[in-house]
This record gives C-alpha cells, sequence and structure tokens, in this order.
C-alpha cells in the first residue's frame, strides 16, 4: 500500500483513484469529501446512516465486523504502540491474514508469505518511516 503524498484532508478522492478501478460501486456515507466521485466514473452509492433507524452495526455489518478485528488484532500484537510512520505495513499484514483467514491450507501460509516476499522488491527501514530516530549512546556513567 502507497501513500497518497498529496492528498486533501478534505478529500479521499485521490485514495480511490489510485486503489479502485474508475467503473466500480463505491459505498460511502454522507460525507461530502466524496462528492466528486461520479464526475470520475465512480457509480457512488450514499448511505446516510443519520437518516435511517437501524444502527450502523446494522446497516454496514461487514465494516463493523472488518474494523473490530483490525482493533482487536493492533492491541493484541502490537500492544498500543501504533506507529504513524508504519500503518500502511500493519494494514498490509492485516489484510494478508484476514484474507487468509478461512483457509483450509492452513499450513501454505508460510509458504505463500516466503511466495510473496521472493516476488516483492525489498523496502529499506528509511524508505518504510519518515525519519529514524538516532542511536542513543548506550556508555551509560552511573
Amino acid at each position: 500500500m502507497r501513500r497518497i503524498q498529496d492528498a486533501s484532508a478534505n478529500s479521499l478522492e485521490p485514495f480511490i483513484e489510485e486503489s479502485i478501478e474508475p467503473g466500480s460501486v463505491v459505498h460511502t456515507d454522507g460525507w461530502e469529501g466524496y462528492a466528486g466521485l461520479k464526475e470520475k466514473g465512480y457509480h457512488h452509492e450514499i448511505t446516510v446512516l443519520a437518516k435511517h433507524k437501524e444502527s450502523a452495526f446494522e446497516l454496514l455489518p461487514r465494516v463493523h465486523q472488518v474494523v473490530g478485528l483490525l482493533k482487536t488484532w493492533l492491541a493484541g500484537t502490537l500492544h498500543g504502540a501504533v506507529s504513524h510512520e508504519h500503518l500502511d505495513y500493519y494494514l498490509d499484514e492485516f489484510t494478508f491474514r484476514f484474507n487468509r483467514r478461512t483457509s483450509k491450507s492452513r499450513g501454505k501460509l508460510f509458504y505463500r508469505l516466503v511466495q510473496q516476499a521472493v516476488q516483492v522488491d525489498p523496502v529499506p527501514y528509511k524508505a518504510m518511516v519518515k525519519y529514524v530516530r538516532e542511536r542513543r549512546n548506550r556508555d551509560h556513567k552511573i
């Protein structure tokens, strides 16, 4: 997952254009940041949650399930130490695991991980973070 450097805080359109094929159905809430999707070739379906008697969980059950699983996974795996600089990589790993959660061949998980690692170019640590902290001096004078 690549970061969108020039994305405005008031629009997710640059992210949508890079991530979703034109002509696809994009189902969103009523936020104004999605206003230009139709003009960009997307079929935009809007569900304004406040206008419905049903709860958000009833209207979009899968969204809430996945977000809940993500929160649980982040808390259990990273113990609250989520770094903004690494968020794209956490989401990549979660997606990898989520997409294989019902696999009948769980033993192939490691095999597929190695297979993907060989096919993808390595990413140096400095490219993954905005800054790298300087090494601390370990010569303590206690």
